[in-house]
């Protein structure tokens, strides 16, 4: 079972907003999940699925055209107060996390800690 959080405090930037919606849409599903895990040489790693609907004991907060779900365990240990952008240039685009938990992150970007 999932759980409401109209509250929860992770901010999505409009072009993060557009382009799940894009994705999600394009997938015929119903919303994003996001959590982190175990991974990569500074610990943590995100992780992100377009789903139909949340995993036992995710958190939800609906946008216009998807839900958002989280994790709970990663939103209490590493995701909460996170905001999340989508930066698009010539040459390549991104969801882009800004984290203010992480204390650490690997050399390529892709693992933190916290």
């Amino acid at each position: 079972m999932s759980s409401k959080a109209a509250n929860m405090n992770i901010e999505l930037t409009e072009s993060a907003v557009a382009r799940i919606r894009e994705l999600v849409s394009s997938d015929g599903k119903h919303g994003l999940r996001l959590a982190v895990k175990a991974a990569g040489c500074s610990g943590l790693e995100y992780v992100m699925d377009v789903v139909d609907g949340p995993a036992a004991g995710d958190i939800e907060k609906a946008y216009e055209g998807f839900t958002l779900y989280v994790d709970a365990e990663s939103y209490t240990s590493a995701l909460t107060g996170l905001k999340l952008d989508f930066q698009k240039d010539a040459l390549s685009s991104a969801f882009v996390y800004q984290n203010p938990n992480q204390k650490g992150a690997c050399g390529c970007g892709v693992s933190f800690s916290v």
